[in-house]
């Protein structure tokens, strides 16, 4: 049964974007699939590292993370930054996508893609097959770490929308929100991500570069309930520039209080008062309505102030939280 809420309405006009360096961007709000804020966002160009976003993906939908994997000859000797990988040593999947995203270790995305794929040329065919069911117009892959090639390139609007993808998926999430791990060898990867521990929120994603490309950066963070994904291709400000887009993109919605613990949330079928057991506050844009679902508990006791089940709210399709609820006194029972 679905339940509604009153809307308050929010009427603070969102400022301006602050002025960025990035040669192209994007701020998507992961959420609704809006775009805030975009910057020649559909220009196609060289990705560099953040090429792995893809890579790793992938390699989490595929699953049997804890699986061994024997490193290859060919993840040997990889061009660039590197977890300096040897032949015949052993890691698991998981440790392998910890080096991919976290040190962005060139050697561990090509053992990764040959682990996953069977050949780094079928695992490529997989990233290019997976960039097409996304309708990622502006992408193609060459491999799997982002060294420079022309056939390997994305956009702006294309990163955004990979990265809100690969979002849900929950161990894609844990790695590439870890800050520092230790893994196999004694190695300590630490996250390349500086955003982590400089910007509130921050859950990832991807840093990038190379000379060609220049500095590329991928980011998401989570404030009260709201996921923002900000990209940018090109920006040799690239840190300042994303706490400032970040910041910015949040202050677009209004922080609301949905629930009040011990204050009527809604009415359940019949009339009968739900009471919050918690607080919850979401921020939500003008003319945003969550939408909230009751689910009686197994008791079929009515008396107020007893248990009555939970009320879970859902901000565009997504479930975003659920509010323990007790029955109130019933105006007529």
């Amino acid at each position: 049964m679905l339940l509604a809420v009153g809307c308050l309405p929010v009427s603070a006009e969102a400022e301006a974007a602050p002025a960025v360096s990035a040669g192209c961007a994007a701020v998507l709000d992961a959420d609704t699939g809006e775009f805030l804020y975009t910057r020649h966002p559909d220009r196609p160009g060289l990705i560099a590292s953040t090429t792995k976003i893809m890579t790793a993906w992938l390699a989490c939908l595929e699953g049997e993370l804890d699986r061994p994997v024997t490193i290859p000859p060919e993840a040997v000797g990889v061009e660039g930054t590197s977890l300096y990988l040897k032949q015949g040593e052993t890691l698991t999947r998981r440790e392998l996508l910890y080096g991919t995203m976290l040190q962005s270790g060139n050697d561990a995305a090509l053992a990764l893609a040959i682990a996953v794929g069977g050949s780094e040329d079928a695992f490529v065919a997989r990233m290019n097959d997976a960039a097409r069911s996304l309708g990622l117009q502006n992408t193609h892959y060459a491999n799997p770490h982002g060294l420079d090639s022309e056939g390997n390139y994305s956009s702006a609007r294309d990163l955004a929308l990979l990265t809100a993808k690969a979002l849900e998926n929950d161990e894609f999430r844990q790695i590439c929100g870890t800050k520092s791990v230790k893994v196999t060898g004694d190695r300590v990867l630490t996250n390349h991500n500086r955003l982590l521990w400089r910007c509130p929120g921050c859950i990832g994603v991807k840093t990038g570069y190379t000379k060609a490309a220049g500095r590329l950066l991928v980011s998401a963070a989570q404030r009260e309930g709201r996921t923002l994904i900000c990209v940018t291709i090109n920006d040799p400000d690239d840190w300042q520039d994303h706490v400032a887009l970040l910041d910015w993109g949040f202050s677009r919605y209004a922080a609301r209080n949905v629930a009040a613990k011990g204050a009527p949330l809604c009415t359940a079928p019949g009339g009968t008062p739900l009471i919050a057991q918690a607080d919850l506050t979401l921020r939500l844009a003008p003319g945003e309505e969550p939408r909230l679902v009751f689910c009686p508990g197994l008791s079929s006791d009515l008396l107020s102030g007893k248990e009555a089940g939970t009320v879970k709210v859902y901000l565009n399709g997504r479930l975003i939280g659920e509010i323990p609820v007790s029955w109130g006194e019933a105006v007529d029972r």
